[in-house]
């Protein structure tokens, strides 16, 4: 249920496909909507694909459902499978399930901000390290599930979660062996009613731990973990020490580091070695990337800040005024904190067409709407001069413009390589 255009449901499809399934797909995108994935399928013929629409028949009489992230808490579909007692299951849940009887030791990682960094941070230090490390959840393009023939015992996955896919874990009634829980800021609030069901989402990552797990999270997230009573004691790991120097940007991406290697002393690696891989990491893409410096003027790559408090984290992170690309799709959260951030911290705002722009343009003063990024880079080249940073934060969501965040990505990151020829 819900095939998409990040290319994990793609993924995930292919291999049920290869390992001797009979598939129904469905989508309520158009066949034209989803022609870039349905081409990287079509060699399948045991897949039926129902699109533009789903079908309550065809919840009702097959072995399990498989839902993508993102399916409504309420959606009719997945109530269908469950009165006729089909399980349904998320697959990167189902990669975790497989990794743990296998005996891989998972690693997830969750949080509204950080949980890319911090998972890249510990799968960079495993990796240069030598060990049988995979990598797997949120990550662009990539079916975990697809994974699982590759996982030997004693090998350590390391899974970026979002909540949907925690809602996987709960249904399986399973958390990862050691987990590491960011931060909880305000975030999915046009899918969640309220912060209590997304944190309740969040909260499956150490619900059900055992004896001799492991759990670390900021102190900012401490007291409702332990309101919900987690079977692990939580642990909020020390400062990094003042002499270790990262290419990250930001005392927040410390933080993120700090976490990271929390799980890395637990997972037995030494003080030297963890230095030595937190050091050497450079960022993830979309997360404050710099990627490119034109005629004395740097450009950051922020795209995955889609929330007005991840922006306000980025601004913080610079020690000048920098020239900000903002806006987007509403995502029903508190934009003052990012209004303020603005006023302080920027010397230009430049604003891309969306709901949410539509709730601050008219607090920003003297700013242009644009729709199109190689419009706004435009402008903002035009008033930058030697020594300025350009910032692409855009503090909301991508729809309406963009295909997904991912499109959003890719076009600023073109737009600025057009001027580097």
């Amino acid at each position: 249920m819900g095939l998409g255009l990040l290319g994990r449901g793609v993924g995930d499809a292919a291999f049920l496909a290869q390992c001797g399934s009979t598939l129904t797909v469905t989508d309520r995108k158009s066949a034209e909507e989803l022609a870039e994935s349905l081409k990287q399928l079509e060699e399948y013929k045991n897949i039926t694909f129902v699109l533009g629409e789903h079908r309550l028949e065809d919840f009702k009489h097959c072995d399990m459902a498989i839902k993508a992230a993102g399916v409504p808490l309420d959606s009719p579909y997945i109530a269908e499978a469950r009165k006729n007692n089909i399980p349904v299951y998320m697959t990167t849940a189902l990669f975790a399930k497989f990794a743990q009887e296998k005996g891989a030791v998972v690693v997830g990682i969750t949080g509204t901000r950080g949980k890319s960094t911090t998972t890249h941070l510990i799968y960079h230090v495993l990796k240069n390290l030598g060990r049988r490390v995979h990598l797997g959840g949120n990550v662009r393009g990539l079916s975990t599930i697809a994974l699982i023939p590759d996982v030997q015992k004693g090998d350590i996955a390391v899974l970026e979660l979002d909540s949907w896919q925690l809602q996987g874990f709960g249904d399986l009634g399973i958390s990862p062996h050691i987990a590491l829980f960011t931060n909880l800021l305000p975030d999915h609030l046009n899918y969640y009613q309220n912060m209590e069901l997304y944190f309740a989402d969040k909260a499956n990552i150490f619900k059900n731990q055992k004896s001799g797990d492991a759990l670390f999270m900021r102190e900012q997230v401490r007291g409702l973990a332990e309101a919900a009573r987690p079977p692990v004691v939580p642990v909020v790991p020390a400062a990094l020490p003042k002499e270790w120097v990262l290419k990250l940007r930001g005392e927040h991406n410390r933080e993120n580091a700090a976490l990271a290697a929390a799980v890395l002393r637990a997972l037995g690696v030494g003080e030297k070695e963890i230095r030595a891989g937190l050091e050497s990491f450079e960022s993830v893409e979309g997360r404050l990337q710099k990627i490119a410096e034109i005629k004395g003027v740097t450009f950051y790559n922020d795209n995955n800040a889609t929330t007005p408090d991840a922006t306000v984290v980025a601004l913080r992170s610079f020690d000048r005024p920098v020239i900000l690309i903002a806006g987007g799709a509403d995502k029903g959260i508190s934009c003052d904190g990012m209004l303020e951030a603005i006023s302080k911290h920027c010397k230009k705002t430049i604003l891309l067409e969306g709901t949410g722009t539509d709730r601050i343009k008219d607090k920003i003063g003297k700013t242009t709407i644009y729709r199109s990024l190689s419009d706004a880079l435009k402008d903002a080249l035009s008033a930058a001069v030697p020594g300025d940073t350009v910032l692409f934060s855009p503090g909301f969501a991508s729809f309406g413009l963009f295909k997904n965040e991912y499109d959003r990505n890719d076009q600023f990151i073109k737009a600025v390589k057009a001027y580097t020829k």
